[in-house]
Protein backbone atom coordinates (compact mmCIF):
# COMPACT_ATOMS: atom_id res chain seq x y z
CA UNK A 1 0.00 0.00 0.00
CA UNK A 2 3.01 2.24 1.01
CA UNK A 3 4.44 1.32 -2.69
CA UNK A 4 1.56 2.41 -4.16
CA UNK A 5 0.78 6.05 -2.39
CA UNK A 6 4.35 6.67 -3.42
CA UNK A 7 3.83 6.16 -6.70
CA UNK A 8 0.72 7.87 -7.14
CA UNK A 9 2.52 10.59 -5.75
CA UNK A 10 5.50 10.23 -7.73
CA UNK A 11 3.58 10.78 -10.71
CA UNK A 12 1.09 13.65 -10.18
CA UNK A 13 5.02 14.98 -9.33
CA UNK A 14 5.93 14.41 -12.50
CA UNK A 15 2.83 15.43 -14.31
CA UNK A 16 3.33 18.88 -12.56
CA UNK A 17 6.62 18.72 -13.49
CA UNK A 18 6.26 18.20 -16.68
CA UNK A 19 3.26 20.80 -16.90
CA UNK A 20 5.42 23.52 -15.33
CA UNK A 21 7.96 22.94 -17.89
CA UNK A 22 5.75 23.32 -21.30
CA UNK A 23 3.82 27.16 -19.96
CA UNK A 24 7.61 27.84 -18.94
CA UNK A 25 8.90 27.02 -22.29
CA UNK A 26 5.87 28.57 -23.72
CA UNK A 27 5.92 31.90 -22.13
CA UNK A 28 9.29 32.45 -23.03
CA UNK A 29 8.70 31.80 -26.92
CA UNK A 30 5.44 33.67 -27.18
CA UNK A 31 7.12 36.89 -24.80
CA UNK A 32 10.58 36.36 -27.14
CA UNK A 33 7.90 36.86 -30.35
CA UNK A 34 5.09 39.28 -29.12
CA UNK A 35 6.53 40.76 -25.91
CA UNK A 36 4.67 40.02 -22.67
CA UNK A 37 1.32 42.39 -24.05
CA UNK A 38 1.35 40.80 -27.62
CA UNK A 39 -0.33 37.66 -26.37
CA UNK A 40 -3.05 36.88 -23.68
CA UNK A 41 -2.96 34.42 -20.45
CA UNK A 42 -5.69 32.13 -22.83
CA UNK A 43 -3.13 31.81 -25.31
CA UNK A 44 -0.79 30.85 -23.48
CA UNK A 45 -3.05 28.69 -21.99
CA UNK A 46 -4.01 27.54 -25.55
CA UNK A 47 -0.46 26.92 -26.67
CA UNK A 48 0.31 24.69 -23.51
CA UNK A 49 -2.68 22.67 -23.78
CA UNK A 50 -3.67 23.94 -20.18
CA UNK A 51 -6.77 25.50 -18.57
CA UNK A 52 -7.04 29.11 -17.27
CA UNK A 53 -7.44 28.23 -13.81
CA UNK A 54 -4.74 25.17 -14.46
CA UNK A 55 -2.12 28.49 -14.90
CA UNK A 56 -3.04 30.05 -11.76
CA UNK A 57 -2.50 27.22 -9.85
CA UNK A 58 1.15 27.09 -11.24
CA UNK A 59 2.21 30.46 -11.27
CA UNK A 60 1.06 34.41 -10.44
CA UNK A 61 1.60 35.58 -13.57
CA UNK A 62 2.63 35.90 -17.13
CA UNK A 63 5.99 37.33 -15.61
CA UNK A 64 7.05 35.20 -13.60
CA UNK A 65 6.31 32.05 -16.13
CA UNK A 66 8.57 33.29 -18.46
CA UNK A 67 11.17 33.31 -15.57
CA UNK A 68 9.91 29.99 -14.46
CA UNK A 69 8.89 31.07 -10.53
CA UNK A 70 5.98 28.89 -9.68
CA UNK A 71 3.56 30.42 -7.75
CA UNK A 72 4.29 26.99 -5.16
CA UNK A 73 7.94 26.98 -3.91
CA UNK A 74 9.62 24.21 -5.37
CA UNK A 75 12.69 23.79 -2.79
CA UNK A 76 11.23 22.08 -0.15
CA UNK A 77 13.83 19.77 0.25
CA UNK A 78 16.47 21.47 -0.52
CA UNK A 79 15.52 23.41 2.12
CA UNK A 80 14.68 21.09 4.83
CA UNK A 81 18.70 19.79 4.01
CA UNK A 82 20.01 22.98 4.54
CA UNK A 83 18.34 23.53 7.60
CA UNK A 84 19.27 20.17 8.94
CA UNK A 85 22.82 21.18 9.32
CA UNK A 86 22.58 24.38 11.46
CA UNK A 87 24.81 25.28 14.49
CA UNK A 88 23.93 23.29 17.98
CA UNK A 89 26.85 25.94 19.74
CA UNK A 90 27.01 29.91 20.25
CA UNK A 91 28.91 30.09 17.06
CA UNK A 92 27.67 29.99 13.57
CA UNK A 93 28.12 26.79 11.72
CA UNK A 94 31.55 26.60 9.20
CA UNK A 95 29.81 25.57 6.48
CA UNK A 96 26.94 27.86 6.17
CA UNK A 97 27.71 30.41 3.35
CA UNK A 98 28.66 26.93 1.52
CA UNK A 99 25.44 25.20 2.08
CA UNK A 100 23.76 28.24 1.58
CA UNK A 101 25.58 28.25 -1.88
CA UNK A 102 24.45 25.05 -2.72
CA UNK A 103 20.98 26.10 -2.10
CA UNK A 104 21.02 28.69 -4.56
CA UNK A 105 22.39 26.51 -7.10
CA UNK A 106 19.31 24.11 -6.36
CA UNK A 107 16.86 26.40 -7.04
CA UNK A 108 18.99 27.71 -10.17
CA UNK A 109 18.26 23.70 -11.49
CA UNK A 110 14.45 24.20 -10.59
CA UNK A 111 14.02 27.04 -13.48
CA UNK A 112 14.26 25.01 -16.45
CA UNK A 113 17.23 27.22 -18.06
CA UNK A 114 17.71 24.15 -20.21
CA UNK A 115 20.24 24.69 -23.09
CA UNK A 116 17.19 24.70 -25.98
CA UNK A 117 15.06 26.88 -23.70
CA UNK A 118 18.37 29.85 -22.90
CA UNK A 119 17.86 31.27 -26.23
CA UNK A 120 14.05 32.20 -26.02
CA UNK A 121 14.77 33.46 -22.36
CA UNK A 122 17.14 35.79 -23.91
CA UNK A 123 15.02 36.84 -26.75
CA UNK A 124 12.20 37.59 -23.90
CA UNK A 125 14.25 39.38 -21.39
CA UNK A 126 15.54 41.69 -25.08
CA UNK A 127 12.06 42.36 -25.71
CA UNK A 128 10.80 42.92 -22.14
CA UNK A 129 13.97 44.38 -19.75
CA UNK A 130 11.49 44.57 -16.92
CA UNK A 131 11.75 41.05 -16.54
CA UNK A 132 14.96 42.31 -15.18
CA UNK A 133 13.75 44.25 -12.39
CA UNK A 134 11.45 41.65 -11.25
CA UNK A 135 14.50 39.64 -11.19
CA UNK A 136 15.82 42.29 -9.01
CA UNK A 137 12.20 42.27 -7.04
CA UNK A 138 12.46 38.24 -6.48
CA UNK A 139 15.80 38.55 -5.33
CA UNK A 140 15.12 40.88 -3.01
CA UNK A 141 12.39 39.04 -1.40
CA UNK A 142 14.78 35.35 -1.37
CA UNK A 143 17.51 37.22 0.45
CA UNK A 144 15.07 38.02 3.15
CA UNK A 145 13.53 34.36 3.29
CA UNK A 146 17.14 33.38 3.04
CA UNK A 147 17.63 35.68 6.44
CA UNK A 148 14.97 33.86 8.08
CA UNK A 149 16.08 30.57 7.14
CA UNK A 150 19.43 31.02 8.13
CA UNK A 151 18.20 32.50 11.56
CA UNK A 152 16.24 29.27 12.32
CA UNK A 153 19.34 26.90 11.21
CA UNK A 154 21.73 28.53 13.71
CA UNK A 155 19.30 29.55 16.10
CA UNK A 156 19.47 33.47 15.92
CA UNK A 157 17.36 36.42 17.16
CA UNK A 158 14.89 37.46 14.67
CA UNK A 159 16.09 40.39 12.82
CA UNK A 160 20.20 39.65 13.93
CA UNK A 161 22.48 41.23 10.95
CA UNK A 162 24.75 38.44 10.58
CA UNK A 163 21.68 36.32 9.07
CA UNK A 164 20.93 39.16 6.61
CA UNK A 165 24.80 39.92 5.50
CA UNK A 166 25.21 36.15 4.55
CA UNK A 167 21.73 35.91 2.33
CA UNK A 168 22.75 39.62 0.97
CA UNK A 169 26.21 38.42 0.16
CA UNK A 170 24.98 34.77 -1.35
CA UNK A 171 22.14 36.98 -3.55
CA UNK A 172 24.54 39.17 -4.72
CA UNK A 173 26.67 36.49 -6.34
CA UNK A 174 23.55 35.17 -7.60
CA UNK A 175 22.29 38.38 -9.41
CA UNK A 176 26.12 38.69 -10.83
CA UNK A 177 26.35 35.49 -12.25
CA UNK A 178 22.28 35.88 -13.67
CA UNK A 179 23.49 39.01 -15.07
CA UNK A 180 26.65 37.44 -17.04
CA UNK A 181 24.79 34.50 -17.95
CA UNK A 182 22.06 36.18 -19.66
CA UNK A 183 24.46 38.07 -21.73
CA UNK A 184 23.62 37.05 -24.91
CA UNK A 185 26.93 34.85 -26.63
CA UNK A 186 27.92 33.64 -22.89
CA UNK A 187 29.16 30.13 -22.91
CA UNK A 188 29.33 29.35 -19.95
CA UNK A 189 26.38 27.84 -17.81
CA UNK A 190 24.77 29.20 -14.41
CA UNK A 191 26.19 26.92 -12.41
CA UNK A 192 29.90 27.46 -13.77
CA UNK A 193 29.82 31.19 -13.65
CA UNK A 194 28.17 31.50 -10.12
CA UNK A 195 30.91 28.33 -8.55
CA UNK A 196 33.59 30.91 -10.02
CA UNK A 197 32.32 33.84 -7.98
CA UNK A 198 32.12 31.59 -5.17
CA UNK A 199 35.51 30.76 -5.31
CA UNK A 200 36.62 34.66 -5.65
CA UNK A 201 35.10 35.20 -2.59
CA UNK A 202 36.12 33.03 -0.54
CA UNK A 203 39.76 33.14 -1.43
CA UNK A 204 38.89 37.82 -0.55
CA UNK A 205 37.29 36.90 2.63
CA UNK A 206 40.25 34.64 3.47
CA UNK A 207 42.89 37.51 3.19
CA UNK A 208 41.06 39.66 5.15
CA UNK A 209 41.63 40.54 8.93
CA UNK A 210 39.17 41.38 10.94
CA UNK A 211 38.56 44.92 11.82
CA UNK A 212 39.65 45.49 15.11
CA UNK A 213 38.34 49.35 15.22
CA UNK A 214 38.42 52.61 13.58
CA UNK A 215 41.64 53.66 11.06
CA UNK A 216 43.11 56.99 13.18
Amino acid sequence: MHSVTDSAEGLRERRRSETTRTLIRSARRLTAEHGLSGFTVEELCAEADVSRRTFFNYFASKDDAVLGIPLERSDAAAVARFLAHGSEGPALSPNLLTELALLAEERWRALDIAPDTVHDLFRAVEKEPRLLARMLELGAESEKFDARLIEQRENLPSGDLRAQVAAQVVGALVRSAAGEFLVPGSDDTFIDIFERRVAAARALFATQNALMGSPE
